[in-house]
């Protein structure tokens, strides 16, 4: 029991830290890269830049406010842990956009972003924002806004993250194109640059949609490990009881030595793959493994088939 309590507590604050990683890398891409140029997004955090630019009022503040009702949903829809998770995200994120704007030097902006142009910037922030929404995201949080939206759609009909995000975040620049916008000197902005911007924004999305798909992908990505070991035993018992994983014992003959042996089949996440070969190579050395990529697992602890009601479709 107090084995277990240790193990629980150090995966939380592994998956706690690595939220809080994502979502400094996410608040960094946008007070460095985005708002300094009056860049634009999607999501929540697109609105919250829209009305900083027309109203100053801070992006952190509108953020959070948007981020209530959608909170609210994912508690009732994917559960209590995400949102307890998501609630430190949020919180978080909106401190970072705030506090951010007023603690990272203006020489640092200047020289990382407004040097380098808006194109520039829209890609760095777009590679940033999206590894930022993946990495929280696949810790079973969130960083608010449409994420959340994109997480349940994942796990209902499941459409992929970035699909979902993308089309909420075409409004969202529509959005943008009717509201006026006032540059940090107060200047406002014409019709001609925000339709520039505008295309930046296509640019940002693109980017931030690809990375995140390709995180979120990566880090779900199961492998299938076939163990060939005279210590089969010792091996199967550490990754069921240490690992939590489940092993297939199967029979074999090695055809050369005409010598019957039994054969270890596990599937894990890429992720855990080197944890597991620490383990084994820990009980025998000498084991030979064969490891290869399964293009899909479904199944207790890995994905569910998702499938479309038809009489409802019908209807």
């Amino acid at each position: 029991m107090a084995v277990s309590s240790t193990k629980k507590f150090f995966t939380g604050v592994k998956e706690y830290s690595l939220i809080t990683l994502g979502v400094l890398i996410y608040v960094a891409a946008w007070i460095i890269f985005l708002l300094p140029n009056n860049l634009i997004g999607g999501g929540a955090t697109g609105i919250a830049s829209i009305i900083q630019y027309a109203t100053g009022i801070k992006a952190g503040y509108t953020y959070f406010v948007i981020n209530v009702g959608l909170l609210i949903a994912a508690i009732f829809t994917l559960g209590k842990s995400f949102g307890s998770k998501s609630v430190y995200a949020i919180i978080l994120t909106s401190v970072g956009l705030n506090l951010g704007q007023e603690l990272v030097p203006q020489e640092f902006i200047q020289i990382m972003a407004l040097d380098n142009g808006k194109l520039m910037s829209t890609i760095i922030g777009g590679v940033l924002v999206g590894v930022g929404i993946g990495m929280t995201m696949t810790q079973g949080g969130s960083t608010g806004g449409t994420d959340i939206i994109a997480l349940i759609m994942n796990k209902y009909r499941g459409i992929s993250p970035g699909r979902t995000i993308l089309v909420i975040d075409v409004v969202v620049i529509l959005f943008s194109m009717v509201m006026p916008s006032y540059t940090a000197d107060g200047a406002l902005i014409p019709l001609t640059e925000k339709i520039t911007i505008a295309v930046y924004a296509w640019i940002l999305i693109f980017v931030m949609t690809s990375v995140l798909d390709a995180y979120v992908s990566g880090s779900r990505q199961s492998m299938q490990i076939f163990v060939f070991s005279k210590k089969y035993e010792s091996i199967a018992n550490a990754v069921t009881g240490d690992l939590h994983r489940g092993v297939t014992v199967l029979d074999g003959t090695g055809w050369y030595t005409k010598t019957s042996s039994k054969v270890l089949m596990i599937v894990t996440l890429k992720s855990d793959l080197n944890v597991l070969l620490k383990f084994i190579n820990n009980i025998d050395p000498d084991a030979f493994i064969s490891i290869s990529s399964a293009t899909a697992v479904y199944g207790k602890g890995f994905d569910t088939i998702k499938m479309k009601d038809k009489n409802k479709s019908k209807e």
